[in-house]
């Protein structure tokens, strides 16, 4: 049995290593064939070209990582909802380059070899016994598969958060735009370029909204691919109303207002329940820490008294 585990275990490693030397040749020919095009690009431009031909790159591990992950994407392992929905969780998250994708799904594989062969390593230096080795190594596995799951979770949590937190900021300021005379792709453009040093993310959605509606014709798609992105319902509530005000034809900072007092109250609430869980949540530290001293002091001088020899 320990022998069998020990092969499975070596031909992880040797997959492992295959993948990242492949990695590493397609990171290479990608460079070679990025100078080429700069070469070629260069000579038609009567030579001026080669003078801004790309040096020579050291591979960056991170590179190596994100071809293995987008091999595996694009190997069909991974269904098209699935590469969709990893997508706009990334996106959220903040991994919004091309290379978000392949860099998660790699460090899921890299992650899954390399973690228990550091298992493997220790428990082989303290000599512990077969069933907690091999507990190790499958623990290892395990948190290397989940371990980025968790860390683009966390990401994701922390950027709703702080979305929720800006909007009605933003929502402040677009009211002032709007009265100021500007229609809602200008005040959109300003409020996201003010509210940038306080709230970047509630700053990066205004903007690619106002880029999607400068893109689409359909304005009412536009608006509401707002909330569809994240998926926040306070974003899907701005796109209901700014659809409605120019459907409509409502004023649009009455509505603005009228959501920004919903959005400022739902926050109180928010902090008024968390403030009410408090009594519940001091019970155990006081149970453990303050009773205890309590019967110290009541009890201790009796206790004292009664072991004194008479």
């Amino acid at each position: 049995m320990n022998n069998n585990f020990t092969l499975l275990l070596e031909l992880g490693f040797g997959l492992a290593g295959f993948l990242t030397l492949s990695a590493v040749f397609l990171v290479k020919a990608t460079q070679r064939h990025e100078r080429m095009v700069v070469r070629i690009n260069g000579l038609r431009d009567n030579g001026d070209g080669l003078r801004r031909t790309a040096a020579r790159k050291p591979i960056n591990p991170v590179d190596a990582v994100a071809a293995v992950g987008a091999v595996i994407a694009r190997s069909g392992l991974l269904s098209a909802s699935t590469l969709t929905e990893l997508q706009s969780t990334l996106s959220v998250a903040g991994f919004r380059g091309p290379q978000g994708l392949g860099i998660f799904v790699g460090s899921k594989l890299v992650l899954m070899l390399m973690l228990p062969l550091v298992s493997h390593l220790v428990m082989h230096q303290f000599e512990v016994a077969t069933v907690w080795h091999n507990l190790a190594v499958g623990g290892g596995a395990v948190m290397g598969l989940l371990a980025p799951d968790y860390y683009v979770k966390q990401l994701r949590k922390r950027t709703m958060e702080a979305l929720e937190k800006g909007m009605p900021d933003a929502l402040d300021m677009m009211i002032i735009c709007t009265e100021a005379g500007l229609s809602l792709e200008p005040a959109i453009e300003r409020v996201a370029r003010e509210i940038a040093p306080a709230h970047p993310v509630v700053s990066y959605e205004l903007r690619q909204t106002q880029q999607a509606l400068q893109l689409n014709p359909d304005r009412k798609a536009a608006l509401m691919a707002m909330g569809s992105r994240t998926g926040l319902l306070a974003l899907q509530r701005l796109a209901v109303t700014l659809v409605q005000s120019l459907q409509y034809g409502t004023p649009l900072s009455h509505a603005l207002r009228t959501l920004s007092v919903e959005m400022r109250q739902e926050q109180l609430n928010a902090f008024e329940a968390r403030a009410a869980k408090l009594p519940v949540l001091l019970t155990v530290p006081m149970i453990l820490f303050i009773l205890p001293t309590i019967f110290l002091v009541v009890i201790g001088p009796a206790a004292v008294n009664m072991m004194k020899p008479h």
